[in-house]
């Protein structure tokens, strides 16, 4: 009898052992998720960057951060719900090489916040004069999904001063139409940002988006009303602040930080196809004559076939053939969309491929 108590005793205290363990490891796990800004913002200060903004001679704002570094100049532009701060993974390594400007695309972050600037060519033009007026040198410019066409654009029309251009895995044809409404982009983020604009908007954005993002429904179906009732208490305690889940990874919840300096009427403009204001992603990029880097990141279906990349493989290549010999396609090994977070160190290496190409 006392052997099968010892025996029990010996049992719980495993148990006991077991749990603590792993409330340590999901404390740990829920503290990284909630504070993964405070770890960006140090990554920010290592790089010696300063936030500034320029006003151009057309009343628009671009609001950047500027490092102090003697290389080259280089040009980011985020994607779509983020800011210039979501390359603060990469700046502490691009500073020591690059002189680097990452800008806010209108309706995101500080930039001018108007919707008859929400078109491909009116910011990209303005980011060419932000080249001719503020850089004032050669640059490099690589953006990322749609940054990436804005990027694009620049490197087919931002004259002599553009000296290269990375596409860091655009949404290429799809976002002027091609399977539009068939795309993963379109059925988990703006077909449902649409919709929530339509709505009474009884609850908040990040609420509803996790009540009805595509994700969601392919992978978490019977958590995401309790997420999204969740994030919808915290909201309600925090009016007008991010809504922090931190039992959700920063993939997925690093737009929900960003979302509250973002104008919806920016996303209106790719719910409808109107972003590209009349140009074709095929002329675009069949008039990039300078050095080009098309990072792809793998082709990727969910069970219902619905891909969940931003380009195919097949939409990939096409687009380097209208770029032509002067453009090389990198391609991850996974699907995931943020290359330059998730494949830091492939990022970096097209990046600073460049240097000797100056």
């Amino acid at each position: 009898m006392r052997k099968v108590v010892k025996v029990i005793k010996v049992i719980v205290i495993v148990l006991l052992i077991v749990v603590v363990i792993g409330l340590i490891v999901f404390g740990i796990y829920f503290y990284k998720n909630t504070h993964w800004v405070e770890k960006d913002q140090k990554r920010i200060k290592e790089a010696g960057v300063v936030e500034k903004k320029v006003t151009l001679p057309n009343g628009n704002v671009i609001n950047y951060g500027e490092t102090n570094g003697d290389g080259p100049a280089l040009l980011l532009i985020h994607g779509q719900m983020g800011e210039w701060e979501d390359y603060a993974c990469v700046l502490p390594e691009l500073s020591k090489k690059w002189h680097v400007y990452a800008i806010d695309v209108y309706g995101h972050g500080e930039s001018s916040h108007k919707e008859e600037l929400y078109y491909l060519d009116k910011n990209g033009d303005d980011l060419i004069w932000f080249i001719n007026n503020v850089i004032c040198e050669k640059t490099v410019v690589s953006g990322h999904s749609n940054g990436a066409i804005t990027a694009a654009y620049i490197g087919a029309y931002g004259g002599d001063l553009v000296a290269g251009v990375v596409l860091e895995d655009p949404p290429i044809f799809s976002t002027q139409g091609e399977g539009w409404e068939q795309s993963f982009a379109y059925l988990d983020t703006y077909k449902v940002l649409h919709e929530y604009n339509k709505s009474d908007q009884k609850e908040c954005w990040v609420a509803y988006y996790l009540r009805n993002c595509l994700w969601g429904k392919l992978y978490m179906s019977n958590a995401m009303n309790g997420i999204a009732n969740y994030a919808q208490k915290y909201h309600e305690k925090h009016p007008g602040e991010e809504v922090k889940i931190g039992f959700l990874p920063k993939s997925i919840t690093a737009i929900f930080h960003y979302v509250v300096n973002y104008d919806m009427k920016y996303g209106e403009h790719f719910y409808d196809l109107t972003w590209n204001n009349g140009f074709k992603h095929e002329d675009i990029l069949s008039d990039i004559k300078i050095p080009c880097v098309y990072l792809h990141a793998k082709e990727s279906q969910a069970k219902n076939g619905t891909y969940t990349c931003a380009a195919t493989k097949e939409q990939a290549e096409r687009a380097v053939k209208y770029i032509g010999d002067n453009c090389t396609l990198v391609e991850t090994t996974t699907s995931d969309h943020l290359i330059h977070s998730v494949h830091k160190d492939v990022y970096l290496d097209v990046i600073n491929g460049f240097l000797d190409k100056e």
